[in-house]
């Protein structure tokens, strides 16, 4: 099986000394992801959680929302021509009575560590689609108030999810995503060389532990926040989506159609908010230019 790290060769240079070293390197493979017997997506990744991978994928593309509706997922024997197992064929199967949509002609099959599902389909695709309301109040008490968050719990986030990064201290080379409750304690954290690939994770592990939909929480992911991150949130029921970067126009759009608190560029104490502002605490009245 894949490891998460592997060794390389690498020659050094500083201030002007050259020696020769090996170097720790994330790993990066395929995983090919097959539904009831059915090639449907090939994924560069970190092995590691593959089945929380492909079971979270899986939620995100409208599959899967349930437990229960999942039967089985397994490695692929025999999925080279010799017959042996690369471990990088997964075949998830869904139990008896669960509809499967026709996603392979809303998107492309093929996704990349850095940019995931390229020619992902319009807003109306993750409208349509989506099980859950973007619910602050789903699974607590009647009167519960919406979730509210500090910037100043906001902005303790990073550093927890990047003290969480036990492979990037030694590789450099790994986006995370991170799940903490509205307190800011951190439920999960998982690291992959594509961003979206962690959130796969993260989400695939709480389908398979009965937690779905992942209400008030806060989803906090390195790098920037695409579209595709964006959906990932909403089809799993999350509330806020973090992240340490900037979000593109159309994660914004899906943010604001869909009631996701979308917040950007959150670096130490300073913060953007792009849409869903009411679950901020914000202290003064904000101003446009």
């Amino acid at each position: 099986m894949g490891r998460v790290t592997e060794r390389r060769r690498v020659i050094r240079i500083r201030d002007g000394a050259v020696s020769e070293r090996a170097d720790t390197l994330v790993a990066e493979e395929p995983l090919e992801i097959r539904l009831n017997g059915r090639p449907l997506a090939i994924t560069m990744r970190t092995p590691g959680d593959d089945f929380a991978l492909a079971a979270g994928f899986l939620v995100s593309e409208g599959v899967l929302g349930a437990a229960d509706e999942l039967r089985n997922i397994v490695y692929c024997a025999g999925a080279t021509a010799d017959g042996s197992n690369t471990y990088n064929v997964v075949d998830v199967t869904t139990a008896p009575g669960v509809v499967v949509p026709d996603i392979t002609l809303e998107r492309n099959v093929y996704t990349t560590s850095s940019c995931g599902l390229c020619g992902k389909a319009s807003l109306d695709a993750v409208r349509t689609t989506a099980r859950w309301p973007v619910d602050d109040t789903r699974g607590v008490a009647p009167g519960t108030p919406p979730v509210l968050l500090t910037p100043e719990l906001l902005a303790r986030l990073p550093e927890r999810l990047r003290a969480a990064q036990r492979v990037f201290d030694r590789t450099g080379g790994l986006h995370a995503a991170a799940l903490f409750t509205e307190d800011g304690e951190l439920i999960d954290v998982r690291e992959d060389v594509g961003r979206h690939n962690a959130v796969d994770k993260i989400v695939g592990r709480a389908l398979r532990d009965g937690g779905l939909p992942l209400a008030r929480t806060v989803l906090m992911v390195s790098g920037r926040a695409s579209f595709e991150l964006a959906q990932k949130a909403v089809m799993a029921g999350v509330p806020v989506l973090a992240a340490v970067s900037a979000p593109s126009s159309l994660a914004v759009d899906l943010a604001a159609e869909t009631g996701l608190t979308l917040i950007g560029f959150l670096r130490g104490s300073s913060m953007n908010v792009y849409a869903g502002e009411h679950r901020v605490a914000l202290r003064t009245e904000a101003t446009l230019a």
